[in-house]
C-alpha cells in the first residue's frame, strides 16, 4: 500500500473516552467565514471490490453470521449475511484522524454480542503524526466511542498479520486484553474499553526487528506482542510475543501473573495461537519472519494444556530442509469438529499458496493440491472469480502456475463457528471463501470465490472523467486502474498492456477525449501507456532515460503534446504521443504537471512553493511571482472551455487564476484545500461546478460551488469522510453534481445530489420595442420541414511517431452527417511500401497496397460532428509519404 501524505500535526497524549459522533456541522465557523450550507447527496463506491490485503476476519463465536474484517489501510467492515456483502464501519474518520483506517485488530464480544473494539492507527513511525486508539462500540460498529493511547498501533506496519492482539476474556466481558506493538507490552481494561493500563506482571515485550538498518523506521520497530488467545473453559490466557527464543507465555488466573510456557519450540515468530478448548490443544503456527510478505520456514506446533506436552504436527517438518520454503500464518480450528484444522503457507509465492488440512488434531495432513508429476497438478478445489474477473490479474502464466491464484499474504483462516463447510480466508487482493469445505474430506471438489462486494481497499492515485466514453477512468495503487464502464458493476479487467504497477498519473486531451496518457512505478520500463480509445485498450510509450516511476503527466487539448514529470529524470515533452522525448527547461524535477483545458500550447506546474507555466507546448517553462502554498498537499486543476483558467487547492486555501497563472486570487471563506475540480454547470449557469475538499465556512469537507467559488454547499457530512481523501477528485461533466472522491484505502467513492429541485434556467422575454404583431396583420407561419439525417465522414491520416524502419499512425474519423453513425471503414492506399503491423480501435489490415479499418464495434456510433480515433503501427522503407486521398464511408 501507498504511503500516504503526511501532516505536520502532533497529537495530544489522551488517555479517557472522546466521541466520534459529534457533529462537524455543529462546530463554530472560523471567524470571519460563513458557515457553508448543505446539499443532500448519497455517497457510494464504484465497485472494485477489494484490491487490498485482508489480514484479518473476525466471526463471533456465540451469534452466527456476525463476522468482521480488518483491514491495513481500509478500515473496517462487518458482514451483511442478506445481502452477502460487507458494510463499511468506519467512513465517519476524518483528514484529522486519517490513521484510524488502518486496523491492527478487532475483537467481538461472546457474551453481549453488540460489542465490538478495534485497535487503530497505521504507522508506528513519523508517518502517521496520531497516536493509536482503541475504538468501542455498543451496536455492531453503528457507532464509536475511542480510547487514545499513550503509543501507536500500526496497523499497516509489518507483522500486521498476526492476531488477534485484541482479545475478550469470555469469563468476565469486562475485560479486555490488547497486546501492543513497539515494545509497549501488554495492556487491559476492565470497563469494556473505557479506560486502559499497562500489565506490569507481563514479563516480555518482545525484540523481534525486521531491520535495525531502516533509517525510515518502517522495517526498524519492534514488533512486540502478536495475539492474545482466551481458554474458554478454564481462567487461562496465551499471549505471542515477537521474541525468537520465547514465543509464548500463559497466565492461569485470567491475567495477574504469567510465565513463559516450559519445553515450548523456539526460533521461530508465533504468527497465530488457536485454542480447542474441547481437546485441550493450543495451537500455533509460526514463520521465520513477522510478514505479511515474506517467510520461509516454521512450524505448527501443538501444546497440551493439560499434561503440558508440546508435539511438533507442522505438515512439512523442518526436517525436510529446502522442501521446506514457507513458514505457516493463516490457522483455523473448526468448533463443529473439534480436532479439525486448516492452516496455510507464509509465504509460497510459486507456485501458489498451500492449505493444509487435518481431522486429527494435526496428527495427519492432506494438501488443497498435490503433485502429479510436475507440472502437473491435482487440486480439491475449483476458483470461481465471476463475480471479480479482474483477480485472474490478466495473467496466463505457463503451468505449473495458475491463474486465479489461491492468493498470497493468506494469514486469516478461519472456519465459520456454526457451519463447517463454511471457510473464509484474506489475502493481499480480496477475500474468498466457500461453502463446501467438507467436500475436501470426500475426494470431491469444492468452489472457492470471492466474498469481498462491498469490501473496497484501493489506494486512488488519479481520476478522469471525460465528456466523452467511459464516465470514469481511475489510476491505483498495486491493481493499476480502470475503465470503468459501469459504476455500479465490477470491471473485466484493469488496465494493461501495459502493465505499470501502481498508476500515479493520468489525462485525456479536453478537446479530443479518446486520447489518454497514464504513468506508472513498474519495475522496469515502460512506465508510461497511451490509448486512443478513451482508456479502454493501451500500448506502451517510449520513455527519456533514468526514469524510475511515473510521476505526474499532463496531456494537451488537442492531444498533440504530452509533459512527463517522471520520478528518476527531468521534466520532458513530447509531441509524438510519446514515441520520443526531448527534456524541457525551467519546470524542476519531481514537478506536479496538468494541461490547460482549451490552449493546446499552456502547461501548468507547480514544485517547492512555486508555479510554473509554459506556452510553447512544455518547451519552456517559467516561473509566476504569485505566492504559493510552500508546503503541505497541493493540487490544481484548469477549467474545461475556458482558458487561462487555473484553481489551486493548499493549505493556505484556495487560489483561482484566470490569466493562466499571472496571478491568483484567493477565494473567501475558504480556509485551507486539498484538491479541487469541475464538473457539468447546474442548470441555468454558466460556469462549471466546483468541487473542492477543504475546509469551508470553518467546517472540513467536500463542498460544491455553482457560482465560481462564491458560495459553497457541503455535500457530505459527518458519516461519510473516508479518512485520507481527496488527492484524488474528478467531477462529472455529463452529470451536473455529481463528483468522483479518490481515497487510500476506500477505493472510489462517487456522489450524487438527492435533495432540491435545481434553479431553472431563466425564461426567454418579449422585448417592449418589438411588440407582437396584431391578428390581423399577423403573417402565418409555415409548417417546417425536417431534413432527413444524413450519413457521411471524413477521415484525417496523422504520423504520430517515426523511427529507422518503422513509425506510428493515427486516423481520426469525424461524423460530418445528420446522425449518429452506427458503422464506419476508412481506406488508404500506399504508394512507398510501408505495410501496416498492428491495428487498435479498428479492425481491418492491409492486402497488398490497400489498407481497410473498419470500427471497432463500441466506437462504430458516432454522434454528429464528433470523432472516433485508430491507431496503428507500420513498416516503411526510404520514404514514408502520406497517402491521399483516405476515404470514409458510414452507416447510420
Amino acid at each position: 500500500m501507498r504511503r500516504p501524505y503526511i501532516t505536520l500535526a502532533i497529537a495530544a497524549l489522551l488517555v479517557g473516552a472522546t466521541t466520534f459522533v459529534a457533529q462537524a456541522a455543529g462546530r463554530p465557523p472560523a471567524a470571519g467565514a460563513a458557515a457553508a450550507a448543505a446539499d443532500t447527496y448519497a455517497w457510494k463506491n464504484v465497485r472494485i471490490d477489494g484490491g487490498g490485503f485482508v489480514p484479518g476476519l473476525i466471526f463471533n463465536r456465540t451469534e452466527k453470521n456476525l463476522i468482521y474484517a480488518r483491514t491495513d489501510i481500509g478500515g473496517a467492515y462487518r458482514w451483511n449475511q442478506a445481502g452477502q456483502s460487507w458494510v463499511p464501519l468506519l467512513d465517519w474518520v476524518g483528514q484529522d484522524d486519517w490513521g484510524y483506517n488502518g486496523v491492527l485488530s478487532i475483537a467481538t464480544d461472546p457474551v453481549a454480542t453488540n460489542r465490538v473494539y478495534a485497535a487503530v492507527g497505521m504507522y508506528t513511525n513519523g508517518w502517521d503524526p496520531s497516536n493509536g486508539a482503541i475504538l468501542r462500540s455498543t451496536d455492531r460498529g453503528a457507532t464509536w466511542q475511542s480510547t487514545q493511547l499513550p503509543f501507536k498501533n500500526g496497523g499497516n506496519m509489518p507483522g500486521r498479520g498476526t492476531g488477534e492482539r485484541l482479545a475478550v476474556d469470555p469469563h468476565d466481558n469486562s475485560h479486555v486484553f490488547f497486546a501492543a506493538e513497539g515494545g509497549n507490552g501488554l495492556w487491559r481494561s476492565t470497563d469494556y474499553g473505557v479506560t486502559w493500563a499497562k500489565v506490569t506482571a507481563f514479563p516480555n515485550a518482545g525484540n523481534y526487528v525486521q531491520d535495525p538498518g531502516d533509517t525510515n523506521g518502517y522495517l526498524s520497530q519492534n514488533q512486540g506482542l502478536s495475539w492474545v488467545t482466551f481458554d474458554d473453559v478454564t481462567r487461562d490466557v496465551y499471549v505471542g510475543v515477537a521474541d525468537k527464543a520465547n514465543p509464548v507465555y500463559r497466565s492461569t488466573d485470567g491475567g495477574a501473573t504469567w510465565s513463559r510456557i516450559a519445553g515450548q519450540p523456539t526460533g521461530y515468530l508465533a504468527h497465530k495461537g488457536v485454542l480447542d478448548s474441547v481437546n485441550h490443544y493450543l495451537y500455533v503456527a509460526t514463520s521465520d519472519t513477522g510478514g505479511p510478505y515474506d517467510g520461509a520456514k516454521g512450524q505448527v506446533s501443538r501444546y497440551n494444556t493439560v499434561t503440558g506436552e508440546w508435539t511438533d504436527v507442522s505438515p512439512v517438518k523442518l526436517t525436510a530442509g529446502d522442501d521446506l520454503y514457507y513458514g505457516y500464518s493463516g490457522l483455523t480450528v473448526d468448533r463443529q469438529k473439534p480436532g479439525t484444522l486448516v492452516v496455510a503457507t507464509q509465504i509460497s509465492w510459486w507456485p501458489d499458496a498451500i492449505f493444509f488440512r487435518s481431522t486429527d488434531s494435526g496428527a495427519t495432513w492432506t494438501r488443497i493440491w498435490d503433485w502429479n508429476g510436475y507440472p502437473s497438478q491435482t487440486k480439491r478445489y475449483t476458483m470461481d472469480i465471476s463475480a471479480n474477473p479482474w483477480l485472474d490479474f490478466n495473467t496466463n502464466p505457463q503451468p505449473p502456475e495458475a491463474t486465479p491464484k489461491l492468493g498470497w499474504m493468506n494469514e486469516s483462516v478461519e472456519i465459520d463457528p456454526f457451519d463447517s463447510n463454511r471457510m473464509l480466508y484474506g489475502t493481499g487482493a480480496t477475500v474468498y471463501g466457500t461453502t463446501q469445505l467438507t467436500n475436501w474430506d470426500s475426494n470431491t471438489t469444492f468452489a472457492i470465490k470471492p466474498m469481498a462486494k462491498g469490501l473496497e481497499e484501493t489506494a486512488v492515485l488519479d481520476l478522469a472523467s471525460p465528456p466523452s466514453g467511459a464516465p470514469l477512468v481511475s489510476a491505483l495503487g498495486d491493481v493499476g486502474g480502470f475503465y470503468h464502464a459501469d459504476l455500479d458493476t465490477v470491471q473485466a479487467s484493469f488496465h494493461d498492456t501495459p502493465a505499470l504497477g501502481s498508476n500515479t498519473s493520468l489525462d485525456f486531451a479536453e478537446l479530443s477525449p479518446s486520447v489518454f496518457v497514464r504513468v506508472g512505478n513498474a519495475d522496469a520500463a515502460p512506465h508510461i501507456g497511451v490509448s486512443t480509445d478513451g482508456g479502454r485498450n493501451w500500448y506502451a510509450g517510449q520513455e527519456p532515460a533514468g526514469v524510475t516511476g511515473g510521476g505526474s503527466v499532463a496531456v494537451s487539448a488537442d492531444a498533440n503534446a504530452v509533459v512527463w514529470a517522471p520520478a528518476g529524470a527531468q521534466v520532458h515533452y513530447s509531441t509524438t504521443r510519446g514515441s520520443s522525448w526531448t527534456a524541457s527547461s525551467g519546470l524542476p524535477a519531481g514537478a506536479k504537471v496538468e494541461s490547460d483545458r482549451v490552449d493546446p500550447k499552456t502547461f501548468y506546474g507547480y514544485a517547492a512553493g512555486k508555479f510554473y507555466v509554459s506556452t510553447d507546448g512544455g518547451v519552456t517553462f517559467a516561473a509566476s511571482a504569485a505566492a504559493m502554498p510552500a508546503t503541505g498537499r497541493v493540487n490544481f486543476h484548469a477549467v474545461p472551455g475556458k482558458a487561462g483558467d487555473v484553481w489551486l487547492a493548499g493549505e493556505t486555501g484556495l487560489l483561482h487564476s484566470t490569466n493562466a497563472g499571472t496571478t491568483f486570487t484567493a477565494v473567501g471563506g475558504v480556509g485551507s484545500g486539498i484538491n479541487v475540480a469541475f464538473g457539468k454547470a447546474a442548470p441555468g449557469a454558466a460556469y462549471p461546478a466546483v468541487f473542492l475538499v477543504g475546509t469551508a465556512g470553518g467546517v472540513a469537507g467536500v463542498f460544491r460551488s455553482d457560482d465560481a467559488g462564491s458560495t459553497w454547499v457541503r455535500i457530505n457530512d459527518n458519516a461519510h469522510q473516508y479518512g485520507n481523501a481527496g488527492d484524488a477528485l474528478a467531477g462529472d461533466p455529463r452529470v451536473y453534481g455529481r463528483v468522483y472522491l479518490g481515497t487510500n484505502g476506500r477505493g472510489i467513492l462517487y456522489a450524487d445530489r438527492l435533495g432540491g429541485t435545481s434553479t431553472p434556467s431563466p425564461a426567454p422575454s418579449t422585448s417592449s420595442s418589438s411588440p407582437a404583431p396584431s391578428p390581423s396583420t399577423t403573417t402565418p407561419t409555415p409548417t417546417p420541414t425536417t431534413p432527413a439525417p444524413t450519413s457521411g465522414c471524413a477521415a484525417t491520416y496523422r504520423i504520430t511517431g517515426s523511427w529507422q524502419g518503422g513509425f506510428q499512425g493515427e486516423v481520426t474519423v469525424k461524423n460530418n452527417g445528420s446522425a449518429a453513425t452506427k458503422t464506419w471503414t476508412v481506406g488508404w492506399n500506399y504508394t512507398a511500401g510501408q505495410a501496416v503491423s498492428q491495428v487498435w480501435g479498428g479492425t481491418g489490415g492491409q492486402t497488398g497496397t490497400a489498407v481497410s479499418v473498419h470500427d471497432a464495434g463500441w466506437n462504430g456510433a458516432v454522434a454528429p460532428n464528433a470523432t472516433a480515433t485508430f491507431g496503428f503501427l507500420a513498416s516503411w522503407t526510404g520514404s514514408n509519404p502520406v497517402p491521399a486521398p483516405i476515404t470514409c464511408a458510414a452507416t447510420s
